[in-house]
């Protein structure tokens, strides 16, 4: 059975979204709470920075949309790769 790649790619974005999301308000919550979690996408995601504002965390945000977007579009197309050879014809 495949997998839906639009349900995949919607459904990873706004999770990763969701989650970088939680814990940036955290961090604005809570000074320190995701620091180390925060500076790695820092270092991943070019133009992001920990500041403890608000604009920090939008842009946070709509990285992990892209990058989560991206990685289920990639996983479904390879599960779907797999599955599909797997099959008998």
């Amino acid at each position: 059975m495949k997998l839906s790649l639009k349900a995949l790619v919607l459904t990873a974005g706004i999770m990763w979204a969701v989650t970088v999301l939680m814990i940036g308000v955290a961090n604005l919550i809570w000074p320190g709470y995701g620091t180390m979690f925060l500076e790695l996408l820092a270092s991943i995601y070019p133009g992001y920075s920990v500041t403890g504002s608000m604009g920090a965390v939008v842009v946070g945000t709509l990285y992990a949309l892209v990058d989560g977007a991206i990685f289920g579009l990639v996983f479904g197309w390879l599960y779907n790769l797999v599955v599909g050879r797997g099959s008998p014809a």
